[in-house]
């Protein structure tokens, strides 16, 4: 399917009950190379309105239903950076200065040409893409936000819901194997929020030592136990008015789990050697490589914590499921690690970096990238530089497909079998560290060893 030529194009939600107006809006704004989206009155407008997608609404005052006033109180509450622009008639003004005063962009009284139409909707998107364009700066030299390089499809969809979802305050979870990239994804929520300018605080759960885990994220006081020899805000107090990122949340220990669900029930923390809790106002983003699903079936995981994290729940997929994302990934990477140099990706590199299965995902996709900026020895990678693929063997290049090694008659019940049963090996019969080498969920896993009869492993 071809591409939308429109696609990046300035979103445009026009509200009125006359068709013919309707038509004649499209018609211009559309030529004029918007992105336009009609409703027949206000109410099916305040259901159409999406901020991530429209950058400007107009809207007629005198609609059945639900009128003017109504869609720009409902706009400015839901989206206070997105202009409203008010048709009335013309002698309707005085309705039109009141819509000024409750926050309109600007008023047309009708009749209204087609040229100061699109003039008026030009200037409201103009100042849009301004106010857009400071607060990017803004994040960029606040260096929370990091870049997301990527041009698959997928990708594009996930970050339209991630820029969708950043203007709620909800708390978010984020699912995906390791080195997908969910701190990338969690730092973008934090930069598009209204929390934007409020600190980012991240932590790894698995990181912290387990005696020490409460007092960390939750703060302690001076002698409230051994060691304790100075008072501590914790994670959370200093994530206050921002953002909280645990990552590896699944690795909180059970009485965690509860305290965690207090602080996001109450929105208190419970200072350590402390008789009063401690307000404190967080936004929490959540992520974990594992099935929390699992976890909670399996009584590991509080299921009313789950929950209570998975208000908005985003899976990053694996870059072997994301195909076109390499060449443009590694391309990126390359130049980070060799920013004086423009080093040229050959074709045969390119390919044997698109044939790896990369269970490592863009984590391991960097390493490679970073060994093969260190190792080429003029303006081009080399391929004899790629680090060995995870089965042990080189890079084959272009024509040395995998596939052609394999026994013939092998059956695909056959293959995964033994793919089973290598990981397994290769992970000392930890069914987790095999889980995570195969890229599927650990339930996954257990379900085909059942099915294959395999000797299970432990973890």
């Amino acid at each position: 399917m071809p591409p939308d030529p429109h696609r990046d194009a300035p979103g445009v939600l026009f509200i009125d009950d006359d068709a013919t107006g309707r038509e004649v809006a499209d018609y211009r704004l559309t030529g004029a190379g918007y992105r336009v989206h009609l409703a027949a009155d206000g109410a099916e407008g305040l259901e159409r309105f999406d901020p991530a997608r429209h950058a400007v609404v107009v809207t007629d005052l005198r609609m059945p239903r639900v009128d003017g006033m109504a869609v720009l109180r409902g706009v400015l509450e839901r989206a206070p950076d997105v202009p409203v622009i008010v048709i009335t008639a013309f002698g309707s003004m005085e309705v039109g200065v009141d819509a000024m005063r409750a926050g309109a962009y600007d008023v047309l009284a009708k009749p209204f040409s087609a040229e100061l139409l699109e003039h008026t909707v030009q200037r409201a998107a103009e100042r849009v893409r301004l106010a857009r364009d400071n607060a990017a700066l803004r994040r960029e030299l606040a260096g929370v936000e990091r870049p997301i390089v990527g041009a698959s499809e997928a990708m594009a969809a996930l970050l339209e819901q991630v820029d969708r979802v950043a203007r709620a305050d909800a708390t978010v979870l984020l699912l995906g194997e390791s080195g997908t990239g969910k701190e990338l994804l969690a730092r973008r929520v934090h930069a598009r929020s209204g929390r934007g300018d409020g600190p980012f605080v991240a932590v790894s759960c698995a990181a912290l030592p387990a005696d020490l885990m409460e007092a960390e994220l939750f703060g302690h006081v001076r002698g409230a136990f051994t060691g304790a020899t100075r008072s501590r805000d914790g994670r959370f107090r200093r994530a206050d008015g921002g953002t909280l990122f645990l990552d590896e949340v699944a690795e909180l220990p059970a009485a965690l789990q509860g305290k965690l669900l207090r602080v996001l029930q109450e929105r208190v923390v419970d200072v350590v050697g402390r008789d009063e809790p401690v307000p404190v106002d967080v936004r929490l983003v959540a992520a974990t490589n594992r099935d929390l699903r699992a976890e909670v079936d399996a009584g590991r995981f509080r299921e009313d914590l789950y929950f209570r994290l998975a208000v908005v729940e985003l899976t990053l997929p694996p870059l072997r499921e994301r195909p076109d994302d390499i060449e443009p990934l590694a391309r990126h990477l390359l130049q980070r690690h060799a920013p004086e140099r423009a080093l040229e990706l050959p074709d045969e590199v390119l390919e044997a970096l698109r044939e790896r299965p990369w269970p490592g995902n863009v984590r391991e996709l960097e390493n490679a990238c970073e060994r093969l900026a260190i190792l080429a020895p003029g303006d081009a990678v080399r391929i004899d530089d790629l680090p060995p693929a995870p089965d042990g063997t080189q890079a084959s290049g272009p024509g040395g497909d995998w596939l052609d090694q394999l026994p013939a008659g092998l059956s695909l019940v056959d293959l995964e079998r033994q793919a089973i049963e290598h990981a397994l090996r290769r992970a000392g019969g930890n069914l987790s560290e095999a889980a995570r080498r195969l890229g599927v969920p650990r339930h996954i896993l257990v379900y085909r060893v059942q099915k294959y009869g395999i000797p299970s492993g432990r973890g």
